[in-house]
């Protein structure tokens, strides 16, 4: 369960199209997927949000809409945007990324290439401070 100090500043996500207006707190998105034009928002508690817009403009609104909060968020190749804050495990030779709050049983397991999958563990590590182990 999170804590509202946990929040983004309280900012949040709007995403609308002519048919519906989407609101979503930034720290519920796991991921984003892309399929050409088409962008899927998958939250916590596998919700799914599909929206008419490829991953650069997606990625656009939510930088525009957050600002700095924004980093939060990984571009993980030509397909994903990541959660930093959901990043549970990292298997590069499998080419795995397992996506997990850890407070739940609940898991989402994707597909990367072992070149994004190699530059996501460093950055990690970085992040950390921790000395890279080869």
């Amino acid at each position: 369960m999170q804590k509202t100090s946990d929040v983004v500043n309280n900012k949040e996500i709007i995403i609308s199209n002519s048919n519906e207006l989407v609101r979503i707190l930034p720290e519920r998105i796991v991921y984003v997927e892309s399929d050409g034009n088409y962008s899927t928002i998958v939250l916590h508690d596998k919700v799914k949000h599909v929206f008419t817009m490829n991953l650069a403009h997606c990625q656009q609104v939510m930088e525009s809409q957050l600002g700095k909060d924004a980093m939060i968020f990984i571009r993980l190749g030509k397909q994903l945007i990541i959660n930093r804050t959901y990043i549970y495990k990292i298997n590069v030779n499998k080419q795995q990324l397992v996506m997990s709050n850890m407070y739940v049983n609940e898991a989402f397991t994707l597909q990367a290439s072992k070149e994004a999958l190699k530059q996501l563990k460093i950055l990690m590590e970085l992040e950390r401070g921790k000395e890279l182990i080869r």
